[in-house]
């Protein structure tokens, strides 16, 4: 995201990557220990960790309840990290490609311990994808952007992991998709007749790496700016179609992160980082995967969702913007909503086989029990 407000979004967005402490430099292939945090009530609790103070995470993908990946940055100067973990938590190894000082490290999307593509945000040649098949020993420089009006803000891969999507905020009045069909080993800009215009301010906001989701065949993204909106295609990216959000626009507000349980029943949340504590309005509901719906307030902001993989399917929301944080749990599909945690984090992932990771500001990482 970059045109709702320079000066709003270097504060909001690129400054809380270094809310998380003083500098610390992890070397290659130390592993870190979990720590634990405080209970809660429900029956959840956060067991987390900090891996690297320095570096806010906000890229996340857990592969099963042993092996995860989380990515980050801390601005100008310092190197943005890729961690993983193989022993569910227990210990991190930084998995980083090298010379990657200032790169902002938003998204991640992991196949295995072994595979994942991340992809870097920013202006021009700071939006770059990554590639990995050896558990990060080694990477690959897939893309580079090359347009200096282009910022890619998420990216995503459909089943099986060969087609896959990254979007950019709006390059001549509509948004700009990137495509791969070989796993994320090469990148084409797609062509932008079957995109629907953008209004004036709207942008994609790099917040949890859930701004552009896939299920199925189908591909979904969220905006803010002017409009809140919610884009879908069917076709892997070539057309689309664009639906109101009911999440409340703002220049910092609109649509942060969508998940889907089915291929039909979905949960888009967001809010605004100018009134964190402001939930109203802040999720929206799909049964159909075309139409939304208001849902229950929160009395926070919602940067991730994610359903929990366990009976009736829970679902989860979690925010953070400075000393405002938050974790949810809806029981009735998001019409209503219980605060479970004060503790919040930028990025949620659930897996098949019942784990539940959160990721955030000052090198956070955690498990949900």
């Amino acid at each position: 995201m970059r045109r709702l407000g320079k000066l709003v979004l270097s504060i909001l967005l690129i400054g809380t990557a270094l809310t998380g402490g003083a500098a610390h430099a992890s070397g290659h292939g130390r592993g870190h220990g979990p720590g634990h945090g405080p209970g809660h009530d429900n029956g959840l609790t956060f067991t987390e960790s900090v891996i690297d103070p320095a570096q806010g995470f906000r890229g996340l993908d857990a592969v099963d309840r042993r092996t995860a990946w989380v990515t980050g940055g801390a601005g100008e100067g310092v190197p943005g990290r890729v961690f993983r973990t193989t022993d569910g938590g227990r210990s991190w190894q930084d998995v980083s490609p090298p010379a990657t000082e200032g790169l902002l490290f938003r998204d991640v999307e992991a196949r295995s311990a072994k595979e994942a593509v991340i992809l870097a945000i920013g202006p021009g040649e700071a939006s770059r994808i990554y590639r990995t098949t050896d558990g990060g020993a080694s990477w690959a420089l897939a893309f580079v952007n090359d347009d200096p009006a282009a910022f890619y803000d998420c990216l995503a891969f459909f089943p099986g992991g060969k087609k896959g999507l990254a979007m950019s905020d709006p390059v001549d009045g509509k948004f700009r998709i990137l495509a791969t069909r070989d796993g994320g080993r090469s990148w084409a800009v797609l062509p932008s007749d079957g995109m629907p215009a953008a209004e004036e301010t709207e942008a994609g906001f790099a917040a949890s790496g859930d701004c552009l989701v896939t299920v199925g065949n189908a591909a979904y993204f969220g905006s803010g700016g002017d409009v809140s909106r919610i884009f879908r295609s069917d076709d892997f990216g070539l057309t689309w179609t664009a639906t109101d959000s009911t999440i409340p626009p703002g220049e910092a507000a609109g649509v942060f992160a969508l998940a889907f349980r089915t291929p039909t029943e979905g949960v888009a949340v967001g809010g605004d980082f100018a009134e964190p504590t402001d939930g109203v309005d802040a999720v929206a509901t799909t049964r159909d995967g075309r139409t939304w719906h208001n849902a229950g307030d929160l009395t926070h902001l919602a940067e991730d969702a994610a359903y929990l993989p366990v009976r009736k399917h829970p679902l989860v929301v979690t925010g953070e913007y400075g000393d405002v944080k938050g974790t949810s749990i809806s029981l009735d599909g998001g019409r209503s909503w219980t605060r479970i945690s004060e503790d919040g984090y930028h990025a949620l992932d659930c897996t098949k086989d019942g784990s539940c990771w959160a990721a955030g500001a000052g090198g956070r990482v955690a498990l949900l029990r």
